[in-house]
């Protein structure tokens, strides 16, 4: 299943650049920063976001000024690699909001990788025993602590674009 590529030219990339550092532009700081008319600039934003392209601008917060000072990756394994099993424990856990990113994953000994962002330990281990691991499903768990964060970044690359 593949995406249809959105064409992009240069004026479209440095809009894009722009958003990702500041979603909170308005469309007038916007069209000074990328060289525009407020008109044409609102009229390439608003194809962006039709194509797909802009998915949502969001406000990024920092954790530990919220008392989130834990960050877990946790590996799950599943018992059985059939559909019904997948969409389960997709379906549960985004019901869980202290899951920031869930990818299903190849190459380890585990079908999912997951980012968890909680208070402290506590709360982690609510989330692992009462939760997680009560996911039909899940045979196995692997759960490490992130010490810092060294690159965390939200922009994409656009220069391949």
């Amino acid at each position: 299943m593949s995406e249809k590529l959105v064409r992009i030219d240069k004026i479209d990339r440095r809009i894009l650049e722009c958003l990702q550092q500041d979603g909170g532009l308005t469309n007038q700081e916007l069209a000074e920063r990328v060289g525009l008319s407020p008109s044409p600039c609102l009229r390439r934003v608003r194809a962006l976001e039709e194509a797909g392209v802009i998915l949502k601008r969001v406000t990024l917060l920092e954790r530990k000024k919220l008392g989130l000072s834990l960050t877990a990756i946790i590996l799950i394994s599943m018992d059985r690699h059939i559909p019904e099993r997948f969409e389960e424990f997709q379906k549960r856990i985004e019901e869980c909001p202290e899951i920031q990113e869930c990818y299903l994953i190849t190459g380890h000994d585990a079908d999912y990788m997951l980012k968890a962002v909680v208070p402290d330990m506590d709360v982690f281990q609510e989330l692992l025993l009462n939760r997680i691991t009560r996911i039909p499903g899940v045979s196995g768990v692997h759960s490490s602590f992130v010490l810092r964060r060294v690159v965390d970044k939200t922009d994409l690359p656009l220069g391949y674009v």
